[in-house]
């Protein structure tokens, strides 16, 4: 796998026209986009048609929650694209009815363990269990494997210990919450830099804000991917 094929540019704009002209300006160079739902209610589903018509690959990151009839009728209407990934809250029932939903199509159903920008105070807030992340997020990847998920979403500082995990070795772990070297964390709370995350075992690296809101974005995609290939 290159590079560029580890690198899953999110699109982080406030509008579709911004997040084409950004897709377009990487063109070459990055082949893995994001869409969340920031863009949704903008027309971001039919953005990423369009992108994913123009041989990119796409990440549908609508980390879904329902009823299991209705995941498996909305997964099944999304996966008619094809998209690559597509986000499920990691609740075993929600995860089995998104994989019956996607049937014989290639998308990858990916499960969230928890939020980048939660740390145990925010867990605490919301009635999670006692016990720390990483344990946690751990036990989440596992039953979330266990109920058919391709993979699943953790931040870099759950990856050694999901990796760990004779379930979870070979999965895909998609890692957001990535800061380039000397980069604003913003609202992320578990952040690692892309050589960091890769060397704990990140399968790929969400990385938004720092390419999006760059002066010259491709610059920024092309300074991420030196620091990781001189590590």
């Amino acid at each position: 796998m290159s590079t560029k094929d580890k690198i899953i540019v999110a699109l982080d704009v406030e509008s579709c026209d911004k997040a084409l002209t950004l897709v377009e300006s990487l063109e070459g160079h990055a082949n893995f986009f994001k869409i969340g739902l920031g863009l949704i209610g903008k027309g971001g589903l039919e953005l990423a048609y369009e992108i994913k018509k123009r041989g990119f690959n796409v990440f549908l990151d609508l980390k879904l929650l329902d009823i299991s009839n209705t995941i498996k009728n909305a997964v099944s209407g999304l996966c008619e694209a094809n998209f690559d990934f597509l986000t499920v809250q990691g609740d075993p029932q929600v995860i089995k009815a998104a994989v019956e939903g996607r049937g014989q199509t290639d998308t990858k159903i990916l499960a969230v363990t928890f939020l980048t920008s939660l740390n145990r105070e925010d867990l605490d807030q919301n009635l999670i269990k006692p016990g720390e992340i990483q344990t946690l997020a751990s036990s989440r990847a596992e039953k979330a494997i266990l109920a058919g998920a391709d993979g699943v979403i953790a931040s870099s500082k759950e990856l050694p210990m999901i990796r760990a995990n004779p379930l979870c070795m070979t999965k895909i772990i998609v890692t957001p919450g990535i800061r380039p070297t000397n980069s604003a964390i913003n609202d992320q709370k578990r952040v690692a830099t892309p050589s960091e995350a890769l060397k704990m075992g990140a399968s790929y690296l969400v990385i938004g804000r720092p390419i999006c809101q760059a002066n010259d974005p491709l610059a920024a995609y092309k300074k991420i991917k030196k620091e990781i290939l001189d590590t």
